[in-house]
């Protein structure tokens, strides 16, 4: 429990840092999501590569994407992922009814345009463990009713795995 709250006042610090910095002029506002999208990709890659290192080679991307929501996602979350869809062709959308990032904001509609700050993190975190299983995608997150949460994943290459994966 305790590690939970860590994480969540570390996740808190490093939004509002990032925007503190904006406010000073040092970036321009655009540039706070990718710089915090930035720190999350890496943090997944790292991750994805701790977490994968003693299982078995994924067989296809679906495999991936339900050892994300059920194994990564409880890891990092202490959940899974309440809902997993895809059209089979290439996007899956992974919604969460009750994301841990978005609790501490108030569930009404008036911090519903200052949850992607929140959410920009977890898009890299994702990106980035798809991307360190040999995957390139393109992750967005959308918030209609919060805390619930969905983040779209899409594969930008038309090849499941890339030649140089290391899985």
């Amino acid at each position: 429990m305790a590690d939970e709250a860590l994480f969540l006042l570390l996740h808190n610090e490093m939004v509002s840092g990032v925007y503190k910095s904006a406010e000073q002029g040092e970036v321009e506002n655009g540039r706070c999501i990718t710089k915090l999208e930035n720190m999350g990709f890496r943090v997944g890659q790292g991750l994805i590569e701790r977490f994968t290192k003693d299982t078995a080679r994924f067989k296809d991307e679906l495999d991936i994407m339900k050892f994300i929501c059920k194994d990564f996602w409880t890891t990092v979350f202490k959940k899974q992922i309440d809902n997993l869809r895809t059209n089979h062709q290439g996007i899956y959308v992974l919604q969460d009814n009750k994301f841990r990032l978005l609790t501490q904001m108030s569930a009404g509609k008036q911090y519903l345009e200052h949850a992607s700050k929140y959410l920009a993190f977890t898009c890299g975190l994702i990106r980035g463990g798809l991307s360190n299983l040999g995957i390139k995608s393109i992750v967005t997150a959308e918030v209609s009713s919060m805390p619930a949460c969905k983040f779209q994943q899409k594969f930008c290459h038309p090849y499941f795995l890339l030649p140089s994966s290391p899985r």
